[in-house]
């Protein structure tokens, strides 16, 4: 593995991000209302400035784990995932991922990101717990956790507004094998 490849999977390996990765590819992901329809950052610009200080203040933290999702072909930055806030005393946290280039839409990348930081938090953060939620209209990401080993664990009704009307959570959640 090389000393970049934090995480390395098949097809894609995760990296720390770094204030060069908030660039003009990431600027474009997230002023997209198709990449960003089911993100809550969505409701506040996204600059360059705010971009790069949101990357700062992620590095800055110990309750976050921020990462890139880059494919090992060409070393292409095609999304991010994120572990946190992790909640040190009870040992668990929520996990976000975004695939922000649309040509590598349902190839199984944001799976594979997935399984490559659930193992990384049970195995090297000992964490017990990690959850995530997702909008009940976005199945490609529903769909991502559940392939990488996840549970549905529950549904909040009517949670968020989206594209006019209200739409249900979905809970996802894994336990730390035993």
């Amino acid at each position: 593995m090389s000393s970049a490849h934090f995480l390395e999977g098949t097809h894609i390996y995760l990296r720390e991000i770094r204030l060069s990765d908030a660039n003009e590819n990431y600027y474009r992901w997230m002023n997209d209302p198709e990449v960003t329809r089911f993100l809550e950052s969505r409701f506040y610009p996204n600059s360059m400035e705010s971009l790069q200080n949101y990357v700062l203040e992620k590095s800055r933290t110990t309750d976050n784990v921020f990462l890139g999702i880059f494919l090992k072909e060409d070393d292409r930055h095609i999304g991010n995932i994120k572990l946190g806030p992790i909640n040190w005393i009870h040992r668990f946290g929520d996990v976000g991922v975004v695939i922000g280039e649309k040509d590598c839409w349902g190839r199984g990348y944001a799976t594979e990101a997935i399984q490559l930081l659930t193992e990384h938090a049970f195995r090297t953060l000992n964490l017990n717990r990690l959850t995530a939620g997702c909008y009940s209209s976005n199945a490609g990401s529903t769909r991502a956790f559940l392939k990488a080993g996840w549970h549905q664990e529950g549904v909040r009704p009517r949670y968020f507004y989206s594209d006019g009307h209200y739409v249900d959570l979905v809970q996802l959640g894994i336990l730390k094998p035993e």
